[in-house]
């Protein structure tokens, strides 16, 4: 079956929820190193980036602040520029923009509920 848009939605809320849960338990130095921590912090961004294509356009207009064309790149880069991502950078978007997504995709979820 299709993923809605409100799975969609759900499924940014989980890589989101992976990620506090990531930073929450270790440090910036082993999931840089490990290669398997590594793995996981970057597919829960490339979720969250493919989550975001499937959001409506109406969705999107309700939040102008949230960088929608970033986001989405964000998982080209992930997938297709793999051995250059830059690990300081990811860290900088987990840590500061993650939570400003949270926010806005709670709002999101609140607005197409009612």
């Amino acid at each position: 079956m299709k993923a809605t848009p409100l799975d969609r939605l759900q499924h940014a809320f989980e890589a989101i929820s992976e990620i506090e849960t990531l930073l929450s338990q270790h440090t910036y130095e082993h999931i840089k190193k490990s290669a398997l921590m590594r793995a996981a912090f970057e597919r829960f961004l490339e979720i969250i980036s493919e989550a975001s294509r499937h959001f409506p356009d109406l969705w999107k207009a309700t939040e102008p602040t949230i960088p929608w064309r970033e986001i989405a790149a964000l998982g080209n880069i992930i997938r297709h520029a793999y051995d250059g991502i830059d690990f300081d950078r990811l860290w900088l978007v987990a840590n500061d923009d993650l939570p400003v997504l949270k926010s806005a995709l709670l709002r999101l979820q609140s607005q197409s509920s009612q």
